[in-house]
């Protein structure tokens, strides 16, 4: 299920008895038009309308004003979707609980230690998995398994049973390391102002001024996610902070699922960019799971260009 299904879904429980009665029916859209009209006015930060071929000048000159800090938020349609970045604000309902306090999460933020406490959470949370599945295994050797099919020398076919537990078994074990690659595929640019399915800029870009002149509190001040595999606000804050640090990073964009940094430094040595790309993975597996695929052909990217790229589904 796609996230705009669910939170259509969300408007629909928050508004269902706050919305009037009406003598003609109530479709989601109406909801969700007004979930949207109400989280906007709780929205936090000041939004801006620019074009996509104009966004990142459009940033830099409201960066440069010193007013606030500015935050790309992508385009208005459903893909690009500005309501999924609004949710949080909407009526909440009675099984939803309140925003946290920007502070709270500052706080807790402050205590996380970035990407340590990552890669323990991580190793804990593969070990937990493999022990439940090897529980459940052994309560019921018969049990139905899920139909993985592997693609070799373009050939596909299916695992069979008992690859099928070994990969499971094993699906804690890290990406591979990789031949370090010829070429690499750097992220170019700001991609949250492209339309995907073209490969042209966005009509119309978002750009939202955050009341803040650290960029490193903006997911805590949007409550940016611990939804799927999406880190809490307060660990993107503790990423952030270190990148800041180390590699000059800087946020440019930040949608519904994804993120664009921008870093005044890359990483000098293949040893220094394979550590980091470790760092990336922690952070967002995606990001090799589904894309690099190992973690030199990631390494490589990273020495190559000045954008890191994240995204979560």
């Amino acid at each position: 299920m796609q996230r705009r299904d669910v939170l259509r879904g969300l408007f629909a429980g928050s508004l269902g008895a706050i919305m009037p009665w009406r003598a003609q029916a109530v479709t989601p859209d109406d909801i969700a038009q007004e979930y949207q009209r109400q989280a906007m006015a709780q929205f936090p930060l000041k939004l801006i309308e620019t074009t996509g071929a104009n966004a990142l000048a459009k940033w830099q000159e409201l960066k440069a004003a010193g007013q606030g800090t500015p935050v790309v938020l992508g385009g208005e349609d459903e893909d690009q979707t500005l309501g999924n970045v609004l949710a949080p604000f909407g009526p909440s309902g009675p099984y939803v609980p309140p925003l946290r306090p920007v502070e709270d999460i500052l706080r807790d933020a402050a205590s996380i230690k970035f990407p340590d406490d990552f890669i323990q959470r991580s190793k804990d949370s593969n070990e937990a998995a493999i022990r439940q599945f090897k529980e459940m295994l052994a309560a019921r050797p018969d049990m139905p398994l899920p139909t993985i099919n592997e693609s070799k020398d373009g050939q596909l076919r299916t695992l069979s049973r008992d690859e099928t537990i070994a990969a499971m078994l094993g699906s804690g074990r890290e990406p591979p390391l990789g031949e370090w690659p010829d070429t690499s595929e750097a992220v170019e640019g700001l991609s949250v102002v492209m339309d995907y399915r073209t490969g042209q800029p966005l009509q119309k870009v978002i750009i939202g001024l955050a009341p803040t002149d650290d960029w490193t509190t903006i997911p805590a001040i949007l409550r940016w996610g611990h939804w799927n595999g999406c880190p809490k606000p307060e660990e993107h804050v503790a990423a952030f902070r270190s990148w800041r640090d180390r590699y000059g990073a800087e946020l440019v964009g930040m949608t519904s699922d994804v993120i664009n940094l921008r870093v005044t430094r890359r990483p000098k040595t293949r040893d220094e960019a394979l550590a980091l790309a470790r760092e990336h993975y922690v952070y967002c597996p995606d990001n090799i799971d589904q894309g690099a695929g190992t973690f030199s052909a990631l390494a490589a990217a990273l020495m190559s260009s000045d954008w890191w790229y994240f995204w979560w589904d």
